[in-house]
């Protein structure tokens, strides 16, 4: 499964008292980043994707941004208006021309397999080489290995500390650490909310769920979510089994193995991208619909079927509102005896 070229994706900051007064950037600034040592030597101006246009616009830094790139699903609502004005460079992948030619100081990335050792927009050394920095969301390579195939192999379990020290990390860089404690202590609420409203319904002891993303074809093996990623949090925080036990973050799985997991529920991923017929919301349905295996599985059968935002089942900010969206299907849903 081939994702965004793009960081994290965010909610409005809203005022939170952190209790928290963090100190300001004293430039150059010096990270470890994915194994790399990086250094700022300025607030940047960026060249970036869907959700760290989003987070840039909720620190209240739209005008840090030079460009977009590859979005999954509309803009947040608060920020259409602010993002109507800023270029966008590509549905999908950029080209290393188009980004190097908006003439940013930084290059803020989701994956390393867009910006990486054989990244497919370009390389650490080949923006280094034009003087522009890179910086990976660390929930990419903490605790993931990219150098394997597809989506890369999780080495440990996904948590949102890996998104919180991304925020932290890029609020130092462009000097506004309070905005980043606000919005990290915002999130932090929310998850915890989550969670407590789950561990009041009375679910099966033996739940079980499935995440599919997308499929390349119709006809062939879906992406379906491992167990150590963003769905696997998920679903540890809301006591739920994956019926998924692979570490790759995103393997491909038969639709007969999973029908014979026969998960207590099915998450799919709903998104404004058209990369793979899958994509489409009402592809997948019609697919669950009519399909003689998957049709026959009891979350299908029983309308136990959770329609997700697709970003928020990648390592992203927006994991935290698909923790929210499962938790309240799971209110809403009746379980057998």
């Amino acid at each position: 499964m081939q994702t965004a070229f793009a960081l994290v994706a965010a909610i409005t900051v809203n005022a939170f008292a952190t209790g928290a007064v963090a100190q300001p950037t004293d430039y150059p600034l010096s990270l470890t980043n994915c194994g790399r040592d990086i250094t700022i030597d300025r607030a940047p101006q960026s060249t970036i994707g869907q959700s760290a246009t989003e987070i840039i616009y909720a620190l209240g830094l739209a005008d840090k941004v030079v460009a977009t790139s590859v979005w999954f699903s509309a803009v947040l609502p608060e920020f259409a208006d602010t993002n109507s004005r800023i270029e966008l460079l590509a549905d999908n992948d950029p080209s290393f021309e188009s980004v190097v030619n908006k003439n940013p100081d930084l290059v803020a990335v989701q994956y390393e397999w867009h910006v990486g050792p054989s990244g497919i927009v370009g390389t650490h050394e080949m923006f280094a080489d034009l003087g522009i920095a890179t910086y990976t969301i660390p929930a990419d390579c903490d605790t993931k290995d990219n150098t394997t195939s597809g989506d890369g192999t999780r080495t440990g379990a996904f948590t949102p500390s890996s998104i919180y020290k991304g925020i932290k990390e890029l609020s130092a860089i462009y000097d506004a650490q309070d905005a980043g404690l606000e919005l990290v202590a915002n999130l932090k609420s929310r998850e915890a909310n989550a969670i407590e409203m789950a561990q009041t319904l009375a679910l099966p002891n033996d739940i079980t769920a499935a995440f599919w993303f997308s499929s390349a074809d119709l006809q062939i093996d879906p992406y379906m979510a491992g167990r150590m990623g963003a769905p696997g949090y998920m679903m540890d925080q809301l006591g739920i089994k994956n019926v998924v036990q692979s570490d790759e973050e995103w393997p491909t799985v038969g639709w007969e193995t999973i029908a014979r997991a026969d998960p207590t529920v099915l998450v799919i991923a709903e998104m404004d991208r058209r990369r793979y017929p899958a994509d489409n919301i009402e592809a997948k349905l019609g697919f669950l619909r009519t399909d003689p295996v998957a049709s026959q599985m009891t979350a299908v059968r029983e309308g136990r079927v959770v329609v997700m935002d697709a970003h928020a089942m990648s390592a992203t900010m927006r994991t935290i509102f698909g923790l929210e969206t499962l938790a309240m299907a799971l209110s809403t849903f009746e379980f057998g005896s």
